[in-house]
């Protein structure tokens, strides 16, 4: 009897440490499959990857950056492998594993020989908006030329795993899930509500029309925006209020009176602040909720583009007071949202893969104040007086259409029709090109594989060349030049470390914390994904897997 007694509870103590044990990660199985109930995809809108240690003792202890950093793993030598480095090509590149060559997202906006037009990448209005009565929600994916990880992890159960977008600008949400997605919102800055398209759905689901009602905007412009912490611990920054920052709150300098703005219903100033950001992961905690995402016995999957860090850095530069409390502010929003997964979702339960779509450029004036060379090339008066110039030479008016991610699109077809000899125009285009100040290079698109740049150079303009939507000449830019024609604020988009060396941060389901200095690409991420799930790659991925991570 005594030894029954015994084995039963030898039995129990057993089951007690198992339960214990599982409970602390739970894995969805599908055959002998394990996965996370829910991955997290972040992309930071305009994040440089020093960022991550520029700031590191500024980071709250059980903030967001902190957490990824020491408990999950870094590829700290990560890069874009493209060019233009901007928020399109970015977010596509990111979950399709392929670069714009491929997957056809060339920029922000392009010209498209096959329509004869500037596109929109996300542009569609065959699509109505869903959420407002403004154009806003005109949107779909359809420009978007392969599958992203988010169609693949639906393909693989028969489109049973739901997966979303979120982000405050349209293409941030949209270029994230691809073609087969539930579903895409993103913010009507008219009217301070989420909204979507008829891509997705004819109705806002009702936690977004909840969640409209509650105003947000008013909430947080309410709080106005003063700097975290005393501002004179701010030394990583430049003083505030420099003659060289495009200040749209008027050039005052901190604090900002948000609660004056929202007045007028200026519902655009949002993401200029770190409520922006708030904002987004408000919005991600609903669709969780509402959704029931990471709820089911199949891996759901969010994407959650943080789009404020980019209107925060164009129009106060990387180096300004109010980018550096923009991301002390959101290195405390991501620990929220962690701490809420785990509570939500169970700690183990997701993975989470943070990275950015581009860095940028320092303000010209500000590296000038420093001895460093810089300047910005003024396209639209190079674009006039390209113009001019070929048509006194060739007699033919406007052959330059448009000069767009660094690239100039030349009219082909009134080329051919003029019988104009190709070689000639593009001669004249380049020698008069070369000539610009900050234009360290100008070269016909088609002849870049055998020219005598770069290798590196080389391989990014090739891959960021779609020819029906890029142009005929590249302009390289001198190191630390920007495309523009003010003094103030800057931007980003070219092959230089500072636009392409990004962050890459792996926490949570199956991650052994870690880092490493190994060089890895942007177009990596997707295929790691598909490798940990054990998915088919994106249609269009030409990345690999981290061996670091997989394995």
């Amino acid at each position: 009897m005594n030894r029954f007694i015994f084995c039963i509870a030898i039995l129990l103590i057993c089951q007690t440490a198992e339960s214990q044990s599982t409970g602390a990660q739970t894995t969805l199985k599908q055959g002998a499959v394990q996965r996370p109930k829910l991955i997290i995809g972040f992309v930071v809108d305009q994040m440089r990857w020093d960022y991550l240690y520029r700031y590191y003792d500024r980071y709250a202890e059980d903030g967001g950056f902190k957490t990824l950093i020491n408990h999950g793993f870094s590829c700290d030598n990560t890069f874009i492998p493209y060019t233009p480095t901007v928020t399109a090509c970015g977010h596509a590149t990111i979950f399709t594993g392929s670069v714009p060559a491929i997957h056809g997202i060339t920029g922000n906006q392009w010209w498209d020989y096959k329509t004869s037009q500037m596109v929109y990448c996300t542009g569609d209005n065959t699509e109505k908006t869903v959420g407002s009565t403004t154009p806003s929600g005109q949107m779909s994916p359809r420009n978007l030329l392969v599958t992203t990880i988010g169609d693949e992890i639906r393909l693989s159960n028969n489109f049973r795993s739901k997966v979303f977008g979120i982000a405050i600008k349209d293409r941030g949400a949209i270029l994230t899930v691809g073609l087969s997605a539930n579903g895409a919102f993103w913010f009507d800055d008219k009217t301070g509500d989420w909204i979507t398209s008829t891509y997705y759905m004819n109705a806002l689901p009702a936690w977004l029309q909840e969640l409209n009602a509650k105003k947000l905007p008013e909430k947080y412009f309410a709080l106005d925006w003063n700097t975290l912490y005393p501002i004179d611990t701010y030394v990583q920054s430049t003083p505030d209020t420099e003659p060289y920052e495009f200040n749209p709150f008027g050039g005052k300098g901190f604090p900002y009176k948000l609660s004056d703005y929202i007045v007028g219903k200026n519902y655009g100033f949002l993401p200029v602040t770190p409520y922006g950001n708030t904002v987004t992961l408000d919005v991600a905690k609903a669709a969780i909720e509402g959704e029931h995402l990471g709820a089911g016995n199949l891996t759901d999957f969010l994407a959650i583009s943080l789009s404020t860090p980019d209107y925060i850095g164009h129009s106060f530069g990387p180096n300004s007071v109010e980018a550096e409390d923009g991301f002390l502010r959101l290195d405390k929003d991501l620990g929220d949202f962690l701490r809420y997964l785990d509570k939500q979702v169970g700690a183990g339960n997701y993975l989470v893969v943070l990275s950015a779509d581009h860095g940028v450029a320092q303000i010209p004036s500000f590296m000038k104040e420093h001895k460093i060379a810089a300047g910005s090339v003024d396209v639209a008066a190079i674009m006039d007086q390209l113009n001019s110039l070929l048509k006194d030479k060739f007699r033919t008016e406007k052959l330059v259409l448009a000069i767009a991610n660094h690239e100039v699109f030349l009219d082909r077809s009134k080329m051919i029709s003029e019988r104009l000899n190709k070689a000639l125009v593009y001669n004249e285009a380049i020698s008069f090109l070369m000539k610009q100040p900050g234009i360290y290079n100008a070269i016909a698109l088609d002849a870049v594989s055998e020219s005598t740049l770069h290798d590196e150079i080389k391989k990014v303009l090739i891959n960021g060349d779609y020819p029906s939507r890029s142009g005929d000449i590249q302009l390289i830019f001198q190191s630390q030049w920007i495309e523009g024609f003010d003094t103030k604020g800057t931007t980003h988009g070219v092959w230089n470390r500072y636009d392409s060396h990004i962050p890459l941060l792996w926490y949570g389901w199956n991650i052994q914390p870690g880092k490493t200095n190994r060089e890895t690409c942007m177009t990596d991420i997707a295929p790691t994904i598909a490798a940990l799930l054990h998915v088919q790659m994106p249609s269009g991925s030409v990345g690999h897997p981290i061996e670091e991570i997989v394995k």
